[in-house]
């Protein structure tokens, strides 16, 4: 019956945590960040507010596990990037471009994660600091397992490149969203668009290997 007991407590207690986190999610969708306070938490959870001091530590440790859990680039942990270590051969071509796909459609799809982006260039707070410290590290150590060894003296620009990059799709999913759908004259919410865009990444991923491999190689 113990064994019953503590088992049925701590499933309890993730139920509560999801439903912390779940308010935190309803709540950024649809009144912003500035709306997040602890008892409007709470009162959306259906929980007693206690419990966030108990489950997170306080709302900086809820906040810590929200963003945790909504990031692209959070989750390309160290361990998951060395399941696809075999894919370093070619310079981490094909990661690196699956990868770019991959966020486009993950943060078109994902509400809560543009808020967080919004959120993240808006105002400082620890939480989001430790966001992005954590995509800074993920993304060090993807470039030293794939990318330096093939680069080298070109690193800098590569990097420089993938800068440009990850930050212009998530700049034009957060404009389909907020502010209008075309760019350029591309309607990034329509499938045709998307397509154009998604060609577009792909090109200058191979424009990016080929010319950087062509500098070194004179």
């Amino acid at each position: 019956m113990e064994r019953k007991s503590a088992a049925g407590s701590i499933r309890n207690k993730e139920r509560s945590k999801k439903k912390f986190l779940d308010a935190v999610g309803k709540i950024l969708k649809t009144k912003g960040y500035a709306a997040l306070k602890i008892n409007d938490i709470a009162a959306t959870a259906g929980v007693d507010k206690k419990m966030i001091y108990t489950y997170f530590g306080g709302m900086d440790g809820l906040m810590d596990e929200y963003v945790r859990s909504q990031d692209y680039w959070v989750k390309v942990t160290s361990e998951e990037v060395e399941k696809m270590k075999p894919l370093a051969d070619d310079g981490g071509r094909a990661f690196i471009e699956t990868m770019l796909l991959s966020q486009f459609d993950y943060v078109y799809t994902n509400k809560e994660a543009q808020k967080l982006l919004l959120w993240s260039i808006s105002e400082p707070r620890k939480s989001l600091k430790k966001l992005i410290d954590t995509q800074e590290e993920n993304g060090e150590y993807i470039f030293k397992l794939m990318m330096e060894s093939h680069f080298k003296d070109n690193m800098e620009v590569y990097r420089s490149i993938m800068a440009i990059m990850v930050s212009g799709l998530y700049y034009l999913n957060m404009f389909a969203s907020v502010n209008g759908s075309i760019f350029c004259g591309i309607d990034v919410n329509t499938p045709e668009g998307r397509k154009n865009i998604k060609k577009a990444v792909s090109f200058m991923v191979d424009q990016t290997y080929e010319n950087l491999n062509d500098q070194q190689e004179e």
